[in-house]
């Protein structure tokens, strides 16, 4: 049922994506606030993201996220009517509720995760991703038909995309609110408790586990939360947060580009349909990937590729739309990774009873940063133009190597500090009566010294 309402979802989470920065240019006047309505449904999609957390803490994934998609289709209604009457004031905040919608999209991948093992994690999290690709590819190639629907309704073509996106929305909350049981963080958690209460699980074991062989949430996850702790926490957020910058500036700005240069909308769909394509089609492969050699090397690639996407836009000519295709579904394909990669090893971080308030929080930090980035685009481009932009946000993306390989560093070097200065503590000739006096003055009656001072063969263990 997950399954099937992203499906449903993922046509309406393209809608702003596609005609957002367009409808703003006619609204408002000029490019400069062309990333204002990525900037309103990414800050709309934090306040939803933190909300949803702790509602889903409350009651469970089902009514957080039902409430959050009826929300992106009230936001979306509020859009449409604010285009047909001309009014900002309306649009503004009509774009930030519709952002709520995005976020119960984005936070949908969670709820995959929940019942999966921590070797199976990112294959979970790739699969519900991969059931958001198909109305997210067909979402922007339908802005034609779905401006025709509008313009004959009496309302402008740039606001069809959010008729489409009233209704996926609409029907996604009704089917999350009926028919997703059991509730997956509910049932996460009752098992978690199950694992906790003896070996096997409780009654039955390993059978009730969902997964392949009695793998499940009973097995390497009964012990609570990984060893790194606060620190995978911050590594993975801050891998996401890197990629859906970068990201979003990018996209935000390329229809603007292409319609300043004479393309048309259509031309702008299909590389936006690329794009999305990109952005979860490769889910599978990299969900594997992420199983098979770590989260932190696919956080690691997604920065070289991230870097190959700005450099390909900046260089791309304004008339070539395969150039700017090819760049855009480069662009995808790092977000991919970097966000596959950081929710696994965010999720492996965190026991099921404190999970969903802090994937809520760092969701909500991913869209700030998501909105901070779309803001800034569009000053860039009407300053220093389109290709300085993406320049910028490919060199901007390195910084995702050294944070991906920061903690693997830092418990090596601590280790061998350790080990280094223990060791010079021991050999150093000025301790050595220090140690035979202490040793003495532990050492039972009658104990001889070189009885006690043999225990210097490992000064490391």
């Amino acid at each position: 049922m997950l399954v099937l309402a992203q499906i449903i979802s993922g046509a309406g989470l393209t809608a702003g994506i596609t005609v957002g920065a367009l409808l703003a240019e006619e609204m408002l006047g000029g490019a400069g606030l062309a990333g204002v309505p990525s900037a309103l449904f990414t800050a709309g999609a934090a306040l939803g993201a933190l909300g949803i957390g702790r509602l889903c803490t409350r009651w469970g994934r089902r009514p957080g996220l039902a409430l959050g998609y009826a929300f992106g289709a009230l936001g979306s209604t509020g859009v449409v009517v604010a285009a047909a009457t001309g009014s900002v004031a309306l649009l503004l905040p009509a774009l930030l509720v519709y952002g709520i919608g995005t976020a119960s999209g984005l936070m949908a991948r969670y709820a995959g995760a929940d019942l999966a093992s921590p070797a199976r994690r990112g294959r979970a999290v790739s699969t519900v991703l991969l059931a958001t690709t198909l109305g997210a590819v067909t979402g922007p190639l339908l802005v034609t038909p779905a401006g025709e629907v509008a313009h004959a309704w009496g309302v402008p073509r740039l606001a069809g995309p959010f008729l489409l996106a009233a209704a996926a929305f609409t029907a996604t909350a009704v089917l999350l609110a009926v028919l997703l049981r059991p509730d997956p963080l509910r049932l996460a958690q009752t098992r978690a408790a199950r694992a906790a209460g003896g070996p096997g699980g409780g009654p039955g074991g390993g059978a009730d586990t969902g997964e392949e062989g009695g793998a499940g949430p009973e097995g390497p996850e009964r012990t609570g939360p990984a060893p790194a702790g606060r620190h995978d926490v911050a590594v993975g957020t801050t891998v996401m947060v890197l990629t859906q910058v970068v990201m979003i500036a990018i996209m935000t700005m390329t229809p603007v580009h292409m319609l300043a240069h004479g393309h048309t909308a259509q031309a702008a769909g299909l590389v936006i349909s690329l794009h999305v394509g990109a952005m979860f089609l490769p889910s599978p492969l990299t969900g594997l990937l992420v199983d098979r050699i770590g989260g932190r090397w696919v956080a690691l690639a997604s920065g070289p590729l991230l870097l190959a996407a700005g450099a390909l836009a900046a260089l791309a000519p304004a008339g070539s739309v395969p150039a700017l295709g090819a760049a855009l579904v480069l662009l995808g394909l790092g977000w991919n990774f970097g966000l596959i990669s950081g929710t696994a090893i965010v999720t492996d971080a965190l026991p099921p009873d404190r999970r969903a308030t802090t994937q809520g929080l760092v969701d909500m930090g991913l869209a700030v940063a998501g909105a901070a980035g779309s803001l800034a685009s569009g000053p860039v481009v009407a300053r220093e133009g389109y290709p300085a932009l993406a320049l910028m946000a490919g060199l901007a993306a390195l910084l995702v190597v050294p944070v991906s390989r920061g903690r693997a560093f830092h418990v090596r070097g601590r280790s061998s500090l350790r080990r280094a200065v223990r060791i010079a503590l021991w050999v150093n000739p000025y301790s050595l009566p220090t140690r035979v006096r202490r040793s003495r003055s532990r050492s039972p009656s009658g104990a001889r010294p070189e009885a006690i001072t043999h225990q210097r063969k490992d000064p490391c263990r």
